[in-house]
């Protein structure tokens, strides 16, 4: 099943089970109809900001829309082998990002973090948008460099330099040079 597909019809199962309507989802999440119906529908894949005000506004953890299994033990993905995990690709129509995320514990129950190989295509446009969420995250940066506006800050990265920030700070990582970049990305969202 195609992870977009998934991630939607989770939220869509989600929403049923808890008698929310869209409507309802819409406010408490603070994102349009239109936009969760497309993302409910798989023709659209969000960022992971509007995933994570989601779950919050379901009462629910990130990792539940990407869940596959309930490993409660310890999950191993082997070098090379985050492409055959769970995959989705964030475009931004309006800022031209482009963001492959791999999980890395896809397989792991009741996680509590979400561990992220993330492939950073370079910006088609100037403009940097701006996210706030919930939570933290840490960055390392595996190949290319990155540039982290956080705030009124921008902080530019090389491979082997890391960040961890307050995701609560509007903030935006992109590939820097116009390069594409690789960083290993852990989001703690709080439930």
């Amino acid at each position: 099943m195609e992870i977009e597909k998934n991630i939607g019809s989770k939220i869509k199962e989600i929403r049923g089970i808890k008698k929310v309507s869209l409507e309802d989802l819409s406010s408490r999440s603070n994102l349009d109809i239109d936009q969760i119906q497309k993302i409910e529908d798989g023709n659209f894949i969000p960022s992971l900001a509007p995933l994570i005000k989601i779950a919050r506004a379901l009462g629910v953890r990130l990792g539940t829309f990407l869940d596959d299994n309930n490993e409660l033990g310890p999950v191993i993905v082997r070098s090379g082998q985050e492409k055959d995990g769970v995959r989705f690709v964030s475009k931004e129509e309006t800022s031209g990002e482009n963001l492959n995320f791999y999980s890395l514990a896809a397989d792991k129950a009741g996680r509590h973090m979400e561990p992220f190989i993330v492939d950073i295509d370079p910006l088609k446009s100037e403009s940097h948008k701006l996210s706030t969420h919930e939570g933290e995250e840490f960055i390392f940066v595996l190949e290319g460099q990155i540039e982290v506006n956080y705030g009124k800050e921008t902080y530019s990265l090389s491979k082997g330099d890391s960040i961890y920030l307050d995701s609560i700070v509007s903030h935006n990582v992109h590939a820097a040079n116009n390069e594409p970049a690789r960083i290993l990305a852990c989001l703690y969202a709080p439930f």
